[in-house]
């Protein structure tokens, strides 16, 4: 079943996203109250001051390149990529997709990417940030990016509406290759989150969505305030979390890139943040193998990527086994 027969009042933007109505709801977000005001003596500390941190092995590594190699796999049921033949790679070689985040046809919910997000370092690095480990997550694509160089213009954006004060999201991004400067990647602007509302009290009437792409002007106005840019790297099995309000991109490789990044992006949050109606609209995406955004507990959004020949697909290829910590974190069995 489609999106649009699952939500009838759904508004599709005709870049791959849509976007399902709720009622307005607000709520006193206790938890990231406490994160900023508190001193926490671990790495909580750099998140609240840098408006990022890296895990570093929140899954072995062993078993992190074992999913990238799953992930190949099921990356060759769509292309005609070989991941042994690296004279092979082309800028044409894999579906091209923007930011090269592929989501949607039942992609979301093969079971590699379900057995990342139940991984209990990733679980618990989240469970430790929000201070609670009873937690949603996002049903959120993934990116195989070849170390093939690309030519790009930067896209510097927020992914949390200006209307939003304090921290909303917590993005992540589980690291399943070895990805190095010269590989791409995330970008984050050093500190920003700290000048978030006050940018915006700067420049009126934004739009309330949850992502706003700054033009360079307005880059350098963080980065004349001392928002150094940072290009992240990482091994396999380390685990990136961000604050939506850090403003960021994605990189792409250089000349001299060596390794096919492989992540998988995922958002935890407070379960209890998520009402009622928000955890019912979701658990039909579930059930229909569709995607949706970074967000995990509001503003509700599935986005597919433009994947030919899988068009006429909505499931997994190879589903996961519903436990009910799977079932909990997809908000469908409550805690």
């Amino acid at each position: 079943m489609s999106i649009a027969e699952l939500f009838p009042d759904a508004i599709a933007d005709g870049e791959g996203t849509t976007y399902i109505p709720l009622k307005d709801s607000e709520y006193r977000n206790s938890y990231s109250e406490r994160l900023f005001t508190a001193k926490h003596y671990d790495w909580r500390d750099d998140f609240v001051k840098n408006g990022y941190v890296v895990i570093k092995n929140a899954i072995p590594r062993e078993r992190a390149l074992k999913y990238q190699k799953d992930v190949f796999q099921l990356v060759t049921t769509f292309s005609n990529v070989d991941f042994a033949n690296p004279a092979s790679w082309t800028p044409e070689t894999l579906p091209s997709v923007p930011g090269n985040i592929y989501s949607g046809h039942g992609l979301n919910h093969e079971k590699v990417f379900w057995e990342a997000r139940l991984e209990q370092g990733v679980i618990d690095a989240f469970g430790h940030l929000w201070g609670t480990d009873q937690l949603l997550v996002s049903y959120d694509g993934f990116n195989v990016t070849l170390p093939v160089k690309r030519t790009i213009q930067p896209w510097p954006h927020f992914d949390q509406s200006p209307y939003k004060q304090g921290l909303h999201c917590a993005q992540g991004i589980i690291c399943l290759s070895d990805h190095t400067a010269s590989d791409g990647g995330l970008v984050v602007y050093r500190g920003s989150h700290l000048l978030f509302e006050e940018f915006f009290k700067t420049v009126p009437d934004w739009e309330k969505n949850d992502y706003v792409e700054l033009t360079p002007s307005q880059l350098a106005w963080f980065t004349e305030r001392g928002c150094e840019e940072v290009k992240i790297s990482c091994e396999a099995g380390d685990l990136i979390i961000w604050d939506s309000r850090t403003c960021h991109w994605g990189r792409p490789p250089t000349e001299k890139s060596e390794h096919v990044r492989t992540v998988l992006y995922a958002s935890y949050a407070p379960a209890e943040l998520a009402s009622a109606e928000f955890l019912e609209k979701r658990s039909r995406l579930f059930y229909a193998g569709e995607g949706t955004t970074h967000w995990t507990h509001s503003n509700l959004a599935s986005y597919s990527a433009h994947i030919p020949v899988l068009a006429h697909r909505n499931q997994p290829s190879s589903p996961p086994e519903p436990s009910d910590r799977l079932l909990q974190l997809a908000g469908i069995k409550s805690y």
